[in-house]
């Protein structure tokens, strides 16, 4: 087996490991883990939905302000030649 396949194994193992003891010390089995994957999924989605709703709301806010000073600063520049 090529020595790069060979640490690769090894790496995998050990991170595989490391997972399975943390899982097991907060009490998680993985006969349920397989079995909620797709709640699991789903709620993962909410989630990352939950978070873009959250941080498009203060994007948009700062832009309102921002935008147009960058607009304003963007065209004194080129008025200038820079």
């Amino acid at each position: 087996m090529p020595r790069h396949i060979r640490e690769s194994l090894i790496k995998v193992l050990l991170a595989s490991f490391v997972i399975g003891v943390l899982l097991a010390f907060f009490n998680i089995d993985p006969t349920e883990l397989l079995e909620n994957f797709g709640e699991t999924i789903q709620s993962i989605f909410e989630i990352v939905a939950r978070v873009i709703e959250w941080a498009v709301k203060y994007v948009l806010l700062g832009a309102v302000l921002v935008v147009p000073i960058w607009l304003i600063l963007f065209f004194i520049s080129k008025a200038r030649g820079r």
